[in-house]
């Protein structure tokens, strides 16, 4: 299975959902990319993943545009911004999924109540992703 997650800085929810996906089996290819891609991915969301046994801090934001050629089983965004200006994909993809998630990195308010936001949308990225793995291998 080849999945390419989507999102607008490709710093916070894409990187999370990749982790979570790759996680799940590693015999799945998984890529994320931006349609803005960011400088870094956001330290929180490395810090909460590690939180649950998955090391982000090797990734680094990609932009969509060098994956746009290719073929993917599934292509899912996860933000507003990347799902409306996600760019035609001349490869072929087999579904194109959106699932928006509230972006934490817009959190405003104490460390720890910014930190309980990053840690919430974590938690639903996982289930979600897993929803979506699971899914995929009861159909086969």
């Amino acid at each position: 299975m080849r999945v390419l997650i989507l999102c607008t800085g490709n710093s916070c929810r894409s990187q999370m959902a990749h982790g979570f996906l790759q996680s799940f089996n590693n015999d799945i290819e998984v890529h994320s990319a931006g349609t803005k891609p960011a400088d870094k991915v956001n330290p929180k969301a490395i810090e909460v993943m590690n939180e649950v046994g998955i090391d982000l801090s090797n990734h680094r934001p990609k932009n969509v545009e060098i994956y746009l050629n290719d073929e993917w089983d599934y292509v899912i965004t996860v933000c507003g911004g990347a799902n409306e200006n996600c760019p035609r994909f001349i490869g072929k993809v087999g579904k194109r999924l959106h699932i928006g998630f509230d972006d934490p990195s817009g959190a405003i308010g104490t460390d720890e109540y910014v930190m309980k936001e990053f840690r919430r949308v974590r938690d639903e990225i996982r289930e979600k992703f897993k929803e979506i793995y699971t899914s995929y291998y009861l159909q086969k």
